[in-house]
C-alpha cells in the first residue's frame, strides 16, 4: 500500500499512486511478457480458449484475486476479482485468435494488458477505493463472448470497463478518432435438387448456380452503397464433386456500418440480392443471424481523454487521423451502457495490419512485448487518474447508480428496438 499522510496535496498523492503503479510493472514485466508469449504460442479459436482462460486465471488466482472459473456459465470465461471499493473497474481480457493465422489480432498483448494493469492496481486498490475485475471476455472474432457475459449481467455493477487493442498505425491515434462499425453476420442456405452433371443435368435445381448469382448480386451492389458500409460474403459449401450438380449452397455474410440504420438498410438490400438469385434459380432460400450483433463503439470522452494524457506520458505522443472506417469489436455493445474505452496502442514493428500473418509475428515479438507493458502501464495510469479524481469519480459513480437495473442485458438484435433504444 502506498503511504499517503495529511499534509499529501492531490497532485502529490496521484503522482504517488502512479510511481507505485509503474513500480509494480517494473516488477512483474518477465509475468506480464511470459503470459502474453504463452497464449501467443497456443492460439484458440472462440469458445475454445481453454488454455488462455485456465493460464490467466492461475495467474490471476496466484497473485491474490479470487478467480471464478466458467464465470456466468460460459466455459472459457473467468471473473478475477480483488477489493471492495464501490468504484468497480470491469477490464476486459481477449484471448481468442483467427482460423490459420494464430494471433494476428494481438489478442494476447491484449490480455496481457488488461493483466498488467489489474497487477499494478492491486497494491493500491485500498488507496483508490476502487474493485478491481479482469472479465475474461471469450470469441470476440467471432461469437459475440462479452454480449453473452452482458446478458448474463456481467456488466451490470460495472462503474466503468476498458480494453486496450494493438494497431499497426503509424500515430498513436487520438481515442475518440477510433473508430468501429456495427456489424450483422448471418447464413444464407439455398436448397435445390441435385443431380447428375452429365446424365441428368436438366433435372437439377443447381443451388451452386444461386450461390454464385448471389455473390456477382452483392458485388455489382457494392457500388451503390455509401463509403464507409462495408459487405463481405464467403461461398462456404457449393458442392464437393464436378459430377454433381449441388443441390445445397451456403454463403457466411456480414454488413458493416458505423451507423445502425445504415447497416439495417444495407442488410435489407443484400437479402434482396440473396431473394433474387433464389428466384432465377428455382431454388428455396432461408437465412438466419450466424451470431449476436455487434454495435459501434462508443468512447467515453473522460476516460478517452485520461488515456491520451497517459500514454502520451508514457512516451507515445497522440496524434489526429481519420481513417473513416474501421473494424467491429463486442465492446461496442458495452460501451453503449457502461462508460468505456477501446483505445489502440501502436505496435511498433508490424508490417501488415491487423488479421494478417505480419501482424500476427509482431504480436508476439519483443515490440509486442513493450507494447502489452506499455498499454499496461498507462492504462493503469489512466484508472489512477479518474478514480481519484472527485469530479470524475462521481460523475461516474452517478452515471452508474442512475443506469436502470438490467440497462447492459438489453438485446440489440432485433432492428426496431435497436434503433429506438441506440437514437442518437
Amino acid at each position: 500500500m502506498t503511504r499517503v499522510d495529511d499534509s499529501t496535496t492531490a497532485s502529490e498523492t496521484n503522482q504517488l499512486l502512479k510511481k507505485s503503479a509503474a513500480h509494480t510493472i517494473t516488477e512483474e514485466r518477465g509475468r506480464i511478457i511470459a503470459l502474453s508469449r504463452d497464449i501467443h504460442a497456443q492460439p484458440e479459436l472462440a469458445f475454445a480458449e481453454h488454455f488462455a482462460c485456465e493460464r490467466i486465471s492461475t495467474e490471476l488466482e496466484s497473485a491474490g484475486f479470487d478467480v471464478t472459473r466458467g464465470a456466468y456459465d460460459i466455459e472459457t470465461s473467468f471473473e478475477a476479482v480483488y477489493g471492495s471499493g464501490d468504484f468497480r473497474v470491469v477490464l476486459c481480457a481477449e484471448y481468442d485468435a483467427l482460423p490459420g493465422i494464430g494471433h494476428a489480432c494481438g489478442h494476447n498483448v491484449i490480455a496481457a494488458i488488461s493483466v498488467g494493469a489489474a497487477l499494478a492496481l492491486k497494491p493500491i486498490a485500498d488507496d483508490l477505493g476502487v474493485q478491481l475485475v479482469v472479465l475474461g471476455t471469450p470469441a470476440e472474432e467471432h461469437g459475440g463472448g462479452k454480449i453473452a457475459l452482458m446478458r448474463a449481467g456481467a456488466f451490470e455493477s460495472a462503474v466503468m470497463s476498458a480494453m486496450v487493442h494493438p494497431s499497426n498505425s503509424d500515430t498513436q491515434v487520438r481515442t475518440s478518432q477510433i473508430v468501429m462499425q456495427c456489424v450483422d453476420r448471418f447464413v444464407v442456405e439455398f436448397t435445390g435438387r441435385a443431380a447428375h452433371a452429365a446424365a441428368a443435368p436438366h433435372e437439377a435445381v443447381n443451388a451452386g448456380a444461386a450461390a454464385t448469382l448471389a455473390q456477382v448480386a452483392i458485388g455489382l451492389l457494392r457500388q451503390q452503397l455509401r463509403d464507409g458500409i462495408r459487405v463481405a460474403s464467403i461461398t462456404s459449401d457449393a458442392g464437393t464433386v464436378t459430377n454433381i450438380v449441388p443441390g445445397y449452397s451456403r454463403l457466411d455474410i456480414e454488413v458493416r456500418s458505423q451507423n445502425l440504420e445504415e447497416m439495417i438498410d444495407a442488410k435489407q438490400r443484400v437479402l434482396a440480392c440473396l431473394e433474387g438469385a433464389a428466384i432465377a434459380t428455382g431454388c428455396s432460400w432461408a437465412h438466419g443471424r450466424t451470431e449476436p450483433r455487434y454495435l459501434s463503439i462508443r468512447q467515453d470522452p473522460l476516460l478517452a481523454q485520461a488515456w491520451d494524457a497517459n500514454i502520451e506520458l508514457s512516451g507515445l505522443p497522440v496524434a489526429d487521423r481519420h481513417d473513416g472506417s474501421g473494424g467491429s469489436t463486442d465492446m461496442g455493445n458495452v460501451s453503449r451502457v457502461v462508460p468505456s474505452i477501446h483505445p489502440m496502442i501502436k505496435l511498433d514493428g508490424a508490417a501488415g495490419p491487423p488479421h494478417t500473418v505480419e501482424f500476427e509475428r509482431a504480436a508476439g515479438s519483443d515490440a509486442g512485448d513493450d507494447c502489452a507493458i506499455t498499454g499496461a502501464t498507462a492504462l493503469a495510469w489512466t484508472i489512477v487518474d479518474v478514480a481519484s479524481d472527485p469530479g470524475t469519480r462521481e460523475h461516474l459513480l452517478r452515471r452508474a447508480a442512475e443506469r436502470p437495473t438490467g440497462a447492459t442485458m438489453v438485446d440489440h438484435d432485433d432492428d426496431a428496438r435497436a434503433a429506438a433504444h441506440l437514437a442518437e
